[in-house]
């Protein structure tokens, strides 16, 4: 059994075909595909699946801490599988993420309001990659 499917048992959640599937296509992506990329590419073995199916599973995944959402793409929700504490590049051309695994330590920043105790912190870089640089 796949870390990935124990952690979704320890959820307490059903294990289906359908979030099986799921999880699969998110172990290890990164791509931060959103919903209707996993839709579309689960829905190939698994032609009954569901857009709710997904969004469903993809929510109650990062409600559970097991995913994160990404804010970066103004037209669509992105998801991240991978929850150790990172940050991202986004390209504003293609709109591709890449993931920045550097510590950068901004909580000191917080530091100058009083009372306010960071529990983590999360940076998205945003411009041209260089194959959009080139277009340009």
């Amino acid at each position: 059994m796949k870390l990935a499917e124990q952690s979704y048992r320890d959820l307490g959640m059903k294990l289906t075909p359908q979030r099986l599937a799921i999880l699969n296509y998110l172990d290890g992506n990164t791509l931060h595909p959103s919903a209707d990329d996993v839709f579309r590419s689960v829905r190939r073995r698994h032609p009954t699946m569901s857009f709710a199916t997904v969004y469903n599973t993809l929510e109650t995944l990062k409600q559970r801490g097991r995913l994160i959402e990404l804010t970066g793409d103004p037209d669509k929700k992105r998801f991240d599988p991978n929850t150790t504490p990172h940050h991202h590049l986004i390209c504003t051309g293609c709109r591709r993420i890449v993931d920045i695994m550097a510590d950068i330590p901004v909580t000191s920043a917080a530091a100058g309001f009083a009372g306010f105790r960071v529990l983590g912190h999360h940076i998205e870089f945003t411009g041209l990659c260089p194959a959009c640089q080139k277009k340009k």
